[in-house]
């Protein structure tokens, strides 16, 4: 299949590309400098704008547009830079694949759809919660609609927290669990979505490749766990004691909203419609996923 991938200088990105690649796919990538290699298209999305035949014969867009939402304070300025950097590029690759007739748009999104579900068992079907991230999944998906009204067939991948040998989540927490300083957040008894990069990217082509799946794929391990659960593997998978808790209110009065959020609310998200299309997970436990990302 010949694929066109927007965000694939990330984290997700980048292992995406290989592994499209590894499976025997064309992959041209979006940039938004001058094209400097063959592979590489031209796009200006506050332009609106997509290098002239980029999409000819294209068989599928993956979407994985977004400015980081736990690197930075939340002030008002980067919150809209959180809406505007993931709402205005699925704006325009929804409308470019509705024109052009691509057959597939597998669109970014995260479980921070559903909100804090507290101790709640969420699939799919569940509704859109409360607070600025679900927010913000809400209209990240509602721009991928017009690539559905026309025809095309999209998977909105709602991501879970993605471990990486190589950045994001594991590579704030490792050093302060190799430093004696890892330890539960709060009470430790709200859910943390996980997701192995491995199983991450697998999913991606999945989406790609299978005609049965659309709409919103929860992209999380099967297996949910808490914070508590979660720092107990963490700390196993380093060989290091995880002594230090976290307080509640210190998170909150430090970190505000994005703390509240991100770190003492969380999603029991279990991913439903994959499993139900066939998907196997090669990190079933967070166990296991925490070993093969810290090398252990």
């Amino acid at each position: 299949m010949r694929v066109v991938v927007a965000g694939s200088s990330g984290l997700i990105g980048t292992a995406l590309v290989a592994h499209l690649r590894g499976a025997g796919h064309e992959v041209l990538r979006l940039v938004r400098r001058t094209p400097a290699a063959p592979d590489e298209r031209g796009w200006d999305p506050p332009a609106g704008t997509i290098q002239d035949g980029t999409l000819d014969g294209a068989d599928a867009v993956v979407n994985l547009n977004g400015a980081g939402i736990a690197d930075r304070p939340w002030t008002g300025a980067r919150k809209q830079l959180i809406r505007d950097s993931r709402n205005v590029p699925t704006d325009v690759l929804a409308a470019a694949v509705a024109r052009h007739g691509v057959p597939v748009l597998v669109s970014g999104s995260a479980v921070g759809y559903y909100g804090d579900t507290g101790d709640h068992v969420v699939d799919e079907s569940a509704p859109s919660g409360s607070g600025f991230l679900a927010d913000v999944c809400r209209d990240w998906e509602a721009a991928a609609a017009p690539a559905a009204d026309a025809g095309a067939r999209v998977v909105l991948v709602r991501t879970g927290l993605v471990l990486s040998p190589s950045g994001g989540l594991l590579a704030m927490l490792r050093p302060l669990f190799k430093g004696f300083l890892g330890g539960r957040i709060g009470k430790g008894t709200q859910y943390m979505p996980w997701v192995s990069l491995d199983d991450q990217v697998s999913a991606i082509r999945f989406a790609v490749e299978t005609d049965g799946l659309s709409g919103p794929a929860n992209v999380t391990g099967p297996v949910p766990v808490t914070n508590s659960e979660f720092t107990r593997e963490m700390a196993a998978a380093v060989g290091r004691p995880a002594p230090f808790p976290v307080p509640g209110p210190l998170v909150s009065t430090v970190l505000g909203e994005m703390g509240r959020e991100m770190l003492l609310g969380g999603q029991r998200a279990v991913p439903a419609a994959l499993l139900e299309a066939g998907f196997q997970f090669r990190h079933h436990t967070v166990g296991d996923a925490l070993s093969a990302a810290v090398g252990t």
